[in-house]
């Protein structure tokens, strides 16, 4: 475990967690790409963007990625331009006239406590327009000893949870459109459970 997790703390460097990510990009983003029409979205503000990881996908529409670590932000403008910024998103607030209809969140909450994650996802209520959804996808704590269970205990984030508490912390601030988990595997060995939420404003 311990070999894990100097592997993992490696991965702080923009260029390594890049590599690291490569093959499962695509896999990753399977569940939005499968259940959305990307060609429909108008503004996206991708919420932990890392070096760009997601931005490829967006090209085509007004893009917003934010990340706290400047070096990702350095090199995700060297490779798709000035789409990106650094901040706080626990305190990120867009102009009331330019808010969002797709806000991502790729594999950044299980690196958060709880209790910010609760103020990040409350705080991202005010930046999504009434027709536009929340997507995120995260890595889920599996309840039986497994590769899958070793490897999210190993990850950097310090709070993979179980699919149940997702649900709940979810719920929590969104009306629930689609909860589905899902496998990132390798020549057929699952190596990290997953889960796509999305979500829409409350009523």
């Amino acid at each position: 475990m311990s070999a894990l997790r100097r592997i993992t703390s490696v991965l702080g460097h923009p260029t390594a967690y890049r590599i690291w990510q490569s093959p499962f990009v695509q896999a990753k983003l399977d569940p939005i790409l499968r259940n959305n029409d990307l060609s429909q979205v108008r503004r996206v503000l991708d919420v932990g963007c890392g070096p760009g990881t997601n931005a490829g996908i967006f090209q085509h529409v007004d893009y917003l990625g934010l990340d706290l670590n400047p070096l990702y932000i350095a090199q995700a403008k060297k490779r798709f331009g000035d789409r990106f910024a650094v901040a706080d998103v626990c305190t990120y607030e867009a102009p009331s006239d330019q808010k969002y209809d797709f806000i991502l969140m790729n594999s950044l909450l299980h690196h958060i406590d709880t209790e910010h994650v609760h103020r990040i996802l409350e705080q991202l209520k005010k930046q999504l327009t009434p027709d536009g959804h929340i997507h995120i996808l995260d890595l889920v704590l599996p309840a039986t000893t497994s590769v899958a269970r070793t490897l999210a205990r190993a990850d950097r984030g310090d709070f993979p949870r179980p699919l149940e508490q997702w649900q709940e912390i979810f719920t929590k601030h969104f009306k629930s459109v689609r909860f589905e988990p899902y496998p990132l595997t390798m020549v057929g060995l699952t190596l990290w459970n997953m889960v796509y939420f999305k979500g829409a404003l409350q009523n």
